[in-house]
């Protein structure tokens, strides 16, 4: 299974176990991201249409030292996946996406017109923070509220073949009594959130039983209790998108 991502440090999130994860479970995964830290569509759209080679070419969760185009990754493989996502900050704002959005769709069936086109839900930012007062919200509930109909809305209009959907993982986790899913307020935790972001985006593209799963391969340490948790969240996210 071959994912490709034009995304940001969320999609580097989400990527950095999956791959292990994967491997833990006997499929084989190829996962490469293509990074520009807090990238909006906005940016990657003007980057597409200038052809620039600014992003860094992640594979597996791991630097390469390579930069890339998002043309020349989009045909430097038979990719399954391509992944799409909006910027945090820009993520509950429907209008934020648009014509961006689609433009990338577009380029993306063009170039990989057998891939299947994902969006990829981002998460709510954690209670209490600057970064969610500075968006305006209290409770980051409301936030995840928008969030989730902004990427409904662009799965729309681009008819994609699905959403990810690891913000509604990450905001279960949270209803179930988890601690924390963040390291700083807004990316996921090294530990658990990592685990979660992984584990959503690995039951959403395979179906696979989460009965049972033992990774415990992380860069911070997970509790037997999070870990339940955790995948209880990928469940009922997963099972709610579908």
């Amino acid at each position: 299974m071959k994912i490709l991502s034009i995304g940001n440090s969320f999609s580097q999130d989400a990527q950095r176990y999956l791959r292990a994860i994967a491997k833990h479970h006997g499929i084989t995964v190829k996962a490469v991201n293509l990074y520009i830290g807090g990238c909006p569509l906005r940016r990657h759209y003007i980057n597409m249409l200038e052809d620039r080679r600014e992003y860094d070419f992640e594979f597996c969760g791991e630097k390469t030292g390579i930069k890339s185009s998002i043309k020349e990754a989009l045909i430097s493989d038979e990719w399954d996946f391509v992944t799409l996502q909006q910027a945090s900050p820009r993520s509950p704002d429907p209008d934020s996406y648009t014509p961006y959005i689609e433009a990338l769709a577009d380029y993306v069936r063009k170039y990989c017109p057998k891939a299947k086109l994902l969006i990829h839900q981002t998460w709510a930012y954690e209670v209490g923070t600057d970064r969610l007062a500075a968006l305006g919200y209290d409770d980051p509930r409301a936030m995840m509220a928008d969030v989730r109909r902004a990427y409904r809305l662009a799965a729309e209009m681009i008819a994609a073949d699905g959403v990810i959907p690891s913000g509604d993982a990450m905001e279960a986790a949270l209803e179930l009594g988890i601690g924390s899913v963040h390291r700083d307020g807004f990316h996921a935790s090294l530990g658990v959130g990592r685990y979660i972001l992984a584990l959503t985006w690995l039951k959403t593209l395979t179906d696979i039983d989460l009965e049972g799963e033992s990774f415990n391969e992380l860069d911070a340490e997970m509790s037997d209790a999070e870990r339940a948790i955790a995948i209880k969240a990928v469940e009922m996210a997963v099972l709610k998108k579908n």
